[in-house]
């Protein structure tokens, strides 16, 4: 019965990747751990975009698993350390990801001195079809980093669902995180950026 109502949620929140809740990391201990109330919050944007903000991982520490630029270079969320880092999980075959790239685009610009917003596609195929897709809808601010190999899924023990945005501070600590596709320009959620430092 657990299985299916959590089948059931994953469906309602966006495009899903097969897997169990059990075993999910707990928090690390850092900087804004235990600061933010633990529990979701559902929002909704003007579009009808609805997605799910948490902060019950608060506090753990970014993945170290790797994944490739748009050179095919090896990078990790540790190059991006220094400044807050808006992370994307995302990928082309899934429709309210790709909704959603566009206001992420804009806030990649937008925030461009202040935070890094890395989006990495979990697409097989790699670097071609997330090219294809961004020159398609006009995505420039963008870096198309790729995780051919699903290591971002695994290092989450493959228990979070595409598209999910995650906010971690400057040192490298979640912050929250949105399951679920959102308008990033509204105001609403552009407030939530600045929930890291």
């Amino acid at each position: 019965m657990r299985f299916v109502i959590a089948l059931i949620l994953l469906v309602l929140t966006g495009c899903d990747k097969e897997s169990q809740a059990e075993g999910q990391a707990q928090p690390a201990s850092g900087a804004n751990s235990g600061t933010r109330v633990q529990g979701d919050i559902a929002l909704e944007s003007a579009n009808g975009s609805r997605a799910t903000l948490s902060y019950k991982n608060v506090g753990q520490k970014a993945p170290t698993a790797p994944f490739a630029d748009a050179d095919g270079q090896a990078v990790t969320l540790a190059d991006f350390a220094g400044k807050p880092l808006l992370l994307n999980v995302w990928a082309t075959w899934c429709p309210p990801c790709k909704a959603e790239m566009p206001s992420l685009d804009a806030v990649a610009k937008l925030e461009q001195n202040r935070m890094n917003v890395v989006v990495v596609s979990q697409d097989h195929e790699g670097l071609t079809p997330v090219i294809a897709f961004f020159n398609e809808t006009g995505v420039k601010n963008l870096v198309p980093y790729t995780d051919a190999d699903n290591a971002i899924l695994a290092a989450f023990n493959n228990v979070i669902a595409l598209p999910t945005t995650i906010l971690y501070d400057s040192e490298g600590y979640e912050v929250w995180r949105i399951v679920g596709a959102v308008e990033w320009s509204e105001a609403e959620k552009a407030k939530l950026l600045r929930e890291a430092d």
